[in-house]
């Protein structure tokens, strides 16, 4: 968290009692329209001055929600043992008025300074005409949501440690996008690790989520907790998220599934890689093509016609931009020049359960039944009827995935067989990992062909160039409603190295998820 350095409007100052006489009479006529943007740093500062004298009752009276303000700003000086509050506010930018809390948070003999930054939005009051403050939990600190509260004391759990598959400890500090990892790892692990607790300040959620460590006061001593994770790959995975906004990858080993990297960059925090749900675009013709081979309609060197639009049931589906059609091309050609067409055409002879059998069955997608160590989100191909059928073979429609399972598929199309991935050693985990039966070796040798010829030759040429040997690859742009840009999706093997990345509004695969993909396969891990 920073200081309150470059603040500078008001700096309000206070400790215990206080009082104030609330905002100014009414005028004779009620006022209209949004708060004007004095009228909105008045109504903050006033705001601000009841918070830091810990007058709760004052400062709830000068928010449209008097009675959830109190108990929430009571709980703040009480659970939160904060004992000292200092504000300081910006200048509002129209009704909005950013803030910085410094704070002196009191638990015993144990003293700790709490430092943030927030923002409120002031609105004209319903009945009086009031500018007020929009109360939300935010209001108090940016990372509390509805029915969350503060607490201060002794932890319940112990901190951990968090080591690499070669004991190499994994600092928060130098992999920032481990940040919510860690939190998870703890709140499952912490208590059987070892260690003992310190006394923090932290978030309590009322969702499942872990609770988030906001201060510390008293260091605990933490315990070890070992995962799969390499420390080259991670480095290498954050990096390469951090100049792309919106972007995640994982990076897992395809002989034994345990994952290697995993790394978000986004401005919300999300842990995108694991729990996100995204239509993958045509990287998820890497399950459609082996559907097809598998149901004996086509094979690498058959038909695959790639004409320049196809229509199923009513809708229309084209090709991307500038991509020739090719009325004579085999599945190969079709496959590593992305051609929407070409497999759209098959729609016709699938039933529409036969995708999602083939993702379940072969993939292991979709049965909500993964146990990698934390919490993920094991993929959605429901079995759709209508369009929906034709949008589903090419990763549209109701199809979802992210990294996580993106890699999974590529793992599975690199080694023939599914291996659920892990995030930590396997006797860690509770109850038997997911199963599928994997591919037929004819098809995963075709498949194999396939991306051989997609990552050497194929869309996925530029992004790839200069890694030689083994290697296979996908590209995928996903269009979704509201986006001016398509996610740019990218997945890839190198020997037992397979790594999955979308950007969301990046375009197409090899342009943004692309050299992510490629900077975690040159690491080698």
């Amino acid at each position: 968290m920073v200081g309150a350095a470059g603040f500078g409007v008001y700096e309000l100052v206070g400790d215990v009692g206080g009082g104030g006489d609330g905002a100014a009479a009414a005028a004779a006529e009620k006022p209209a329209g949004p708060p004007t943007r004095a009228e909105a740093a008045e109504a903050a500062k006033a705001f601000f001055a009841a918070w830091s004298r810990r007058d709760t009752a004052e400062a709830a009276q000068l928010t449209d929600n008097a009675v959830a303000a109190r108990t929430a700003l009571t709980d703040y000086f009480e659970a939160a043992h904060v004992s000292h509050v200092r504000v300081t506010a910006e200048e509002p930018v129209g009704r909005t008025v950013g803030y910085a809390v410094e704070a002196t948070v009191s638990v015993g003999e144990h003293r700790g300074t709490w430092k943030y930054e927030g923002e409120l939005e002031v609105v004209r009051g319903e009945t009086t005409g009031r500018p007020l403050v929009d109360w939300a939990p935010e209001v108090l600190h940016p990372d509390l949501q509805a029915g969350d509260t503060l607490q201060a004391g002794e932890a319940e759990v112990p901190p951990i440690r968090l080591v690499d598959r070669a004991g190499q400890e994994l600092k928060r500090s130098e992999h920032p996008s481990l940040g919510p990892l860690l939190d998870k790892l703890r709140d499952r692990y912490g208590k059987q690790a070892g260690g003992e607790p310190g006394v923090e300040l932290w978030i309590d959620p009322e969702s499942s989520a872990p609770r988030q460590t906001l201060l510390t006061l008293a260091e605990g001593e933490p315990g070890t907790v070992r995962t799969t994770l390499s420390a080259a790959a991670q480095h290498a995975a954050e990096q390469a998220v951090a100049g792309r906004a919106e972007a995640s990858v994982v990076a897992l080993r395809p002989s034994t599934g345990e994952i290697l990297a995993v790394a978000d960059h986004r401005a919300d925090g999300f842990d995108a890689s694991f729990l996100g749900q995204l239509a993958p675009g045509s990287t998820m013709k890497i399950v459609s093509a082996s559907l097809l081979i598998d149901k004996g309609l086509t094979a690498a060197e058959g038909a695959a016609p790639c004409p320049p639009s196809a229509t199923w049931q009513s809708q229309t589906f084209n090709n991307l931009p500038g991509l020739a059609p090719n009325e004579h091309a085999s599945l190969a050609d079709s496959f590593a020049r992305s051609c929407n067409t070409a497999f759209v055409k098959f729609a016709d002879e699938l039933k529409a359960d036969d995708l999602t059998r083939q993702a379940q069955e072969v993939f292991g997608l979709a049965r909500d039944d993964w146990r990698i160590g934390v919490p993920s989100f094991d993929g959605r191909v429901p079995a759709s009827g209508g369009p929906d059928t034709a949008a589903a073979l090419i990763g549209q429609g109701q199809v979802q995935l992210n990294p996580l399972t993106l890699a999974s598929v590529t793992a599975t199309a690199r080694t023939g067989a599914f291996r659920q991935p892990v995030l930590v050693p396997r006797e860690l985990i509770d109850g038997e990992l997911a199963q599928a039966r994997g591919l037929a070796a004819g098809t995963a040798a075709q498949l194999r062909a396939m991306m051989h010829r997609t990552a050497t030759s194929g869309s996925a040429a530029g992004a790839l160039a200069g890694l030689g040997g083994d290697i296979g690859a996908k590209t995928g742009s996903a269009e979704v409603d509201g986006q001016a840009t398509a996610n740019s999706w990218f997945t890839a093997y190198r020997g037992d190295l397979a790594v999955a990345a979308v950007a969301e509004q990046g375009g197409r695969g090899g342009e943004s998820a692309g050299p992510i993909v490629a900077a975690v396969l040159r690491s080698g891990a």
